[in-house]
């Protein structure tokens, strides 16, 4: 297990990136960056991955919230990547789910289960920087996001937690399929895995929100983050994922990542570990 040393900052977001590299990818060519970018987005994890997640909800000023969730992710290849996430506690929210359907290049669907209304609704584009069920995430931080929507550019190494990183700001080439300005990302090499992204938007000098990635461990042979928070650099609010349990390679039906499977909570429930 790789262990990462807490920092605490100043207040002035797949689920995250993973895993092994021994040196760029030749397809990338001559740019370490794009091949950086490009073998973090490609690391190995597996056909689909379940998890078993607590979010938890925290801030100066307000009560302490925790909230159950089922973590689903299938990768189809080329771009195509679908995600799940099933909330089971507490009552209020329970089997409130999202589906994100992440497609080759600049398009995303995604979609919100509302149990109280029995009732499916799409999450316009205009959205995606609505903060999803109070968190710190923003619809778009769950959204998959490939190397070729952004312009890489590696600015040095520094530490994290006394683990050494490639330090790359990532800025969209299209400014208006994002919120963020840039991306600036810590990336440990060995488990391309980026251990703190900073987050900033248009105009502002200083970033907004910070992804931290605490804990990793192999699970069936996939370097797996355990543990990340995403601070609002703004208020001081903060959310913590922590992953108790995870399981990769189960077969997942496709038909899981459907509006009919996102309105029934008891297709995934045999799948979660």
């Amino acid at each position: 297990m790789l262990k990462l040393l807490a920092v605490h900052w100043k207040c002035s977001l797949f689920f995250f990136f993973l895993l092994f590299i021994n040196g760029f990818p030749a397809i990338a060519g001559d740019d370490p960056a794009r091949a950086l970018a490009e073998a973090v987005y490609n690391r190995p994890a597996g056909k689909d991955v379940t998890s078993r997640v607590s979010m938890i909800l925290t801030g100066k000023g307000v009560e302490t919230r925790t909230r159950q969730l089922a973590l689903f992710r299938m990768d189809k290849g080329a771009g195509e990547r679908w995600s799940l996430m099933r909330f089971s506690l507490p009552a209020d929210i329970k089997d409130t789910g999202l589906l994100t359907l992440d497609h080759p290049g600049d398009e995303s669907d995604q979609w919100i289960y509302l149990p109280a209304l029995d009732r499916v609704r799409r999450i316009s584009s205009s959205r995606k920087g609505g903060r999803f069920v109070g968190s710190d995430f923003t619809y778009e931080d769950l959204r998959d996001r490939e190397p070729d929507m952004d312009n890489h550019k590696i600015i040095g190494q520094s530490k994290v937690g006394g683990i050494k990183c490639e330090v790359v700001v990532s800025t969209p080439i299209d400014k208006s399929n994002s919120i963020y300005s840039k991306r600036v990302s810590w990336i440990h090499r060995r488990t391309r895995t980026a251990l703190r992204v900073d987050f900033y938007q248009s105009g502002a000098r200083k970033p907004v929100k910070r992804l931290m990635a605490r804990k990793l461990k192999k699970t069936q042979g996939y370097w797996t983050v355990l543990e990340s928070t995403m601070y609002d650099l703004k208020t001081g609010h903060k959310t913590k994922l922590a992953t108790s349990k995870v399981k990769y390679d189960q077969g997942l039906p496709e038909s899981l990542f459907s509006r009919q499977g996102l309105a029934d909570a008891s297709r995934g429930e045999k799948y979660i570990p």
